[in-house]
């Protein structure tokens, strides 16, 4: 299937489930701290999806060969990029950065973030890889305008990541967002300018830098999701759904309660 363009009215769908995303991940984030479980965190999740009125985009999802997902977040510590799975014994400690990834879906259309949160005081490398993570998303998002290509975000998101001594991970990227939570184009966090599909008026996009701070080869665990860095080094996820617009990209994920005041 190729990119689905959104009507305005998808779009002002995609809008309610945005703001329901970035309200779910901020219910969240207001949960971490040291002593707390991973699984305690899901627990959350699931609770303001409730209150949401949504569905979880995670749960029980099932791609061609691992098991179906068991939570409703993706909670990954330390060294471990994307997929983390909650667990009752996965307790966090001062010191700790954890990605929330979460999705919810409202009225047949979903909204994707996600955040890396500081447990605690964090070491000064931690910080400074949270802080050029998170600056990348918005270098990424600066380039998500008509007339560019996906290309354009991966270049921007790489180059400047790369400058500040980091690396992005190669072997997964963000992607078209709508009806289904995966759809077309794959938006790489790498990549060269000018190459890739052109951005057009009505793409929805979920741009999610994946950065470590070695090394960018990562491995899954005997769990089946969980993706770690290889030489176990420090990672870190940001992620915003957004959508492109004759004007400029808009954040269907925007949530100034949460960015603003993350303390990164």
């Amino acid at each position: 299937m190729g990119i689905i363009l959104k009507s305005e009215e998808q779009i002002e769908t995609m809008r309610r489930s945005g703001r329901a995303a970035s309200k779910l991940l901020q219910s969240i984030g207001e949960g971490v701290a040291p002593g707390v479980s991973t699984w305690d965190l899901d627990q959350i999740s699931r609770k303001t999806i409730e209150e949401l009125g949504g569905e979880s985009s995670f749960l029980n999802y099932q791609p061609s060969s691992p098991p179906p997902y068991p939570a409703t977040i993706c909670s990954s510590v330390n060294d471990e990029v994307v997929h983390g799975v909650p667990s009752k014994r996965r307790i966090l400690k001062d010191g700790d950065v954890v990605g929330i990834d979460v999705a919810i879906k409202i009225s047949g259309y979903h909204g994707d973030n996600a955040f890396t949160f500081p447990v605690g005081k964090v070491k000064p490398v931690a910080k400074r890889l949270l802080d050029v993570t998170r600056a990348s998303l918005f270098k990424g998002i600066e380039q998500a305008v008509v007339g560019n290509r996906v290309g354009d975000i991966g270049y921007a998101v790489q180059s400047f990541v790369e400058e500040e001594g980091f690396s992005v991970v190669r072997e997964l990227c963000g992607h078209g967002i709508g009806r289904e939570m995966w759809e077309e184009p794959q938006v790489p966090n790498y990549g060269k300018p000018g190459r890739g599909a052109r951005l057009k008026p009505g793409m929805v996009i979920a741009i999610e830098p994946m950065v470590c701070e070695k090394g960018h080869r990562v491995e899954v665990l005997d769990d089946g999701w969980t993706t770690s860095t290889q030489d176990g080094g420090l990672a870190a996820h940001f992620e915003h759904t957004i959508v492109i617009l004759s004007d400029g990209p808009e954040l269907l994920t925007a949530n100034p309660d949460l960015w603003d005041a993350a303390g990164i």
